[in-house]
């Protein structure tokens, strides 16, 4: 079977963007298990939601929007790497999620989370999931909260307590399991 693709989605639009720590970790954590692709909402830079990729006719979406869509449906399975803001999520990240549906379809999703303070930002799992179910990517059992992400990670992504490294392998594990299980089902066709 090829190798499984994940991709790694993440939204903050802040300019001291701390939450690059975590994406950055995913990726470094996900190198050699599989093949992935990064795509930061911020560089990607798509407008607030007036129209979703499927809503434009053939060959009349704008570029970032149509290659967007194409690795995300190329993709057996995401990580969302979010922050908490006020229980919820980054406006950013909801917005370019919104944009697609389609290429979610039947493909299992992870929850990263982060804050400033101690609990990680697991108050925004349980937005996220509710949300995640809606666009056809139901999410993991397991999430993987980061707290206090200033000093959990360096510049560069690097654990600073090897106990957070761990806990990814398991995390990646259960979501790297779901995508191998769900990538030939959905091979045979899926309902709709």
């Amino acid at each position: 079977m090829k190798k499984l693709k994940i991709a790694v989605i993440y939204g903050s639009y802040r300019s001291d963007r701390m939450g690059i720590r975590a994406a950055k970790f995913c990726l470094n954590q996900l190198e050699g298990k599989c093949e992935t692709v990064f795509l930061d909402a911020k560089k990607i830079d798509l407008p607030i939601l007036d129209r979703m990729f499927k809503e434009y006719s053939e060959g009349e979406a704008p570029e970032n929007l149509r290659k967007a869509s194409e690795e995300l449906h190329s993709s057996d399975a995401f990580v969302i790497v979010t922050g908490e803001y006020n229980h919820s999520f980054q406006p950013g990240l909801k917005n370019f999620l919104d944009h697609f549906q389609k290429e979610y379809l039947f493909k299992p999703s992870g929850i990263l989370s982060y804050s400033a303070g101690s609990f990680g930002g697991v108050r925004v799992a349980v937005h996220a999931r509710a949300a995640l179910a809606e666009l056809g990517m139901s999410s993991i059992p397991s999430i993987q909260p980061i707290p206090k992400i200033s000093s959990a990670l360096d510049s560069d992504g690097n654990a600073e307590d090897e106990r957070l490294v761990k806990r990814f392998d398991r995390f990646a594990s259960e979501l790297l399991w779901y995508a191998d299980a769900l990538k030939p089902a959905r091979e045979k066709g899926t309902p709709y």
